[in-house]
């Protein structure tokens, strides 16, 4: 945490108040997208693969939330991964001249594909470090969802009462919040790999780079600390994302369900 805020702080005073934000014009594009289609997605699995092993095999029930989150991950990911690539380069861009204005979404992405910058690959860059964002992302949905299913459950049981917009906020954001922060955690070596791959800067090795050997590379040069370097802000950050997102979304769900009802 202490270093979180540091680094909050040396931005600010290296490169201005607006430079805390810088980024967060793609990741506003980057949600919507990636929310819309992977939210409905892990209800839609998640309820023909509980439906599936209650009838058929009911010990396999469990495991049904990590298999939907592996699969709705799997396809936002891969949908929206260009815009993600835009994001986390616009963060980690360099410029201190004030008067220098940052590179937007867009101009961004084209850079990433034009051939002046050194790129013989095409609109395949748009999809450099894919792999890295998978193995990150996919350990990330499993895990949250396997805590935050039976978390939320819980939970709701335990209140005991008619679902109303309040409990249906309260648990998710309670599950989502303990969820996220655990997920993020242990996933925080493969997010330093996934950041170092799209940052790569020469254009024939950051294709050819695979997760292993970033993580070996990051091992070699940092050791344990380098593995979960940011692993704070990741975890401050993982938390209360996923359980704002679930809390959103389970309420628009109850108001439609209600809605339609009447």
């Amino acid at each position: 945490m202490f270093s979180t805020k540091l680094s909050a702080r040396n931005n600010f005073m290296q490169e201005g108040f607006s430079r805390l934000w810088r980024g967060t014009n793609a990741s506003l594009t980057l949600a919507i997208p990636t929310v819309g289609i992977y939210m409905p997605c892990y209800d839609y699995f998640r309820n023909i693969m509980e439906e599936f092993t209650t009838e058929k095999s009911p010990s396999l029930t469990v495991y049904v939330p990590l298999v939907a989150g592996t699969i709705a991950r799997s396809l936002a990911c891969i949908s929206c991964y260009p815009v993600e690539l835009a994001r986390t380069r616009m963060q980690a861009f360099k410029g201190t001249q004030r008067d220098v204005k940052l590179p937007g979404v867009w101009k961004t992405l084209v850079d990433v594909v034009n051939p002046v910058k050194g790129s013989n690959n095409g609109y395949r860059m748009l999809w450099t470090g894919l792999g890295s964002q998978l193995a990150r992302d996919v350990p990330f949905s499993a895990i949250c969802w396997s805590i935050l299913e039976p978390t939320r459950r819980s939970i709701q049981s335990a209140m005991g009462e008619e679902p109303r917009a309040g409990s249906i906020i309260g648990a998710n954001f309670a599950a989502g919040f303990v969820a996220g922060a655990v997920a993020a955690a242990a996933t925080c070596p493969l997010d330093v790999a996934k950041t170092r791959r799209q940052i790569e800067k020469n254009t024939d090795r950051a294709m050819t780079m695979t997760t292993r050997q970033t993580l070996a590379e990051i091992w070699r040069d940092g050791g344990m600390r380098g593995m979960f370097s940011g692993a704070g802000a990741r975890v401050g950050r993982a938390g209360p994302s996923v359980a704002i997102v679930v809390s959103f979304y389970e309420v628009v769900k109850y108001g439609l369900h209600n809605f339609h009802q009447q």
